[in-house]
């Protein structure tokens, strides 16, 4: 998904009204965000953050010194890990190393929803709507965790809704 598109639904899960202007620029399609009284703002997760501090809800960028931390970490993973990656070899490899992080937290911070959850939610949507029933079952706490992101109210918006079993699937029954 194009990140100018994701900065739009992501305004419009804070609440905001749409008088933001969103531009792409080069090659990569980075986006700017054209401001009234200042410089524009380049890359998805600048132009995220200042997103969430335009509607009153600094809580999602973290409520802690380790908790913010924690936030700019998988910000910074999103746009250097998940971003420009198509190739299957590489998703599968995110994939399990996200799944192995996911193990004993809800959150990307452990207890609490924030920016990161939204953005790699949008990030990941792509690869998680194309993956088999068996590929979901693999990677279970990433599906856990996606699947509790997209029933958050007002994240999945227009995006097709994936399907997670709930009862675990055995190959090999008797």
């Amino acid at each position: 998904m194009a990140a100018v598109a994701e900065l739009t639904l992501l305004e419009k899960s804070l609440g905001l009204s749409k008088g933001n202007k969103y531009n792409a620029h080069g090659e990569r399609q980075i986006p700017v965000l054209q401001t009234n009284n200042g410089p524009n703002l380049t890359g998805l997760t600048t132009i995220a953050a200042h997103l969430v501090k335009q509607a009153n809800k600094e809580y999602l960028l973290g409520s802690t010194a380790e908790e913010k931390a924690i936030v700019q970490q998988w910000l910074e993973y999103r746009v250097t890990r998940v971003d420009g990656h198509t190739n299957k070899d590489d998703i599968r490899i995110l994939l399990k190393d996200l799944n192995s992080y996911l193990e004993d937290k809800v959150y990307l911070t452990g207890y609490n929803f924030t920016l990161a959850d939204i953005l790699l939610y949008y990030g990941l949507h792509r690869f998680i709507v194309d993956l088999t029933v068996q590929e979901k079952e693999k990677y279970l706490n990433v599906s856990r965790w996606f699947c509790h992101i997209q029933h958050y109210p007002g994240i999945r918006q227009h995006l097709s809704s994936v399907v997670f079993i709930k009862n675990r699937l055995y190959t090999n029954s008797h």
